[in-house]
């Protein structure tokens, strides 16, 4: 079952489909600092390092499957929520050009919960809207990754979609775990491997007084 990857940085979300019986053939990344980890990761994958704004849609293979993140730092609660106008975030509408172009049978899309701020409703919608004429049957939800067995407060917004003429009625998404993991839970096994300190190597127990309340200077980064 061959899937096509945009936006796919390390290879996150492709992973969690090859676990489930995928294959992504094709994958689309732009940021060069994280090509050799991709592949890395994913040794079969053709990795399209172009930029998605530069790539006609015949270039891509057919595939069952859409799947991506578009860049979500305009949309963050931790950037300028500048949203839909910014740049970034109307990189949204070139993953649905790839899918109005390809018509996969299904499309997953994931970004961050900024989304669901006030200020961006209107965006959000109007997204929302072309999923939906683009022929696909829209499930939406917001779900966090502590939910389903990952010791992190990871909240994130999906957008699932099945093609229209595949007539499926309905899809949930999946129950959130009874027994959630702590960071405890993930890490205790590591207690003994701890690696001791040493003059070039601080721990918050050995730092110099003199420097704790001190900005580093760029020298004192260079002795690291």
């Amino acid at each position: 079952m061959n899937l096509i990857s945009l936006f796919s940085g390390a290879g996150g979300l492709d992973l969690g489909f090859e676990q489930a019986g995928f294959h992504t053939t094709w994958a689309n990344e732009f940021d060069k600092d994280i090509w050799e980890t991709f592949e890395k990761n994913f040794p079969d994958t053709i990795l399209d390092r172009r930029s998605i704004v530069d790539i006609d849609s015949n270039d891509i293979p057919d595939a069952i499957g859409l799947i991506g993140g578009p860049p979500c730092q305009s949309w963050s609660e931790a950037g300028k929520l500048k949203g839909i106008e910014d740049h970034r975030g109307q990189l949204f509408f070139e993953f649905i050009r790839i899918l109005r172009d390809k018509k996969p049978l299904f499309f997953l899309a994931e970004n961050v919960s900024g989304m669901l701020a006030s200020r961006h409703s209107e965006a959000l919608e109007n997204i929302k809207r072309h999923f939906r004429q683009s022929g696909y049957r829209l499930y939406f939800d917001m779900l966090n990754a502590h939910d389903y067995g990952v010791a992190q407060d990871r909240k994130r917004v999906f957008f699932v979609g099945f093609r229209e003429d595949l007539a499926i009625e309905h899809f949930s998404f999946p129950k959130p775990l009874e027994d959630k993991p702590t960071l405890k839970d993930i890490i205790w096994d590591l207690q003994e491997n701890a690696v001791s300190a040493d003059s070039k190597n601080y721990s918050t127990t050995n730092l110099p007084t003199q420097n704790h309340h001190k900005r580093p200077t760029e020298g004192s980064l260079r002795e690291f």
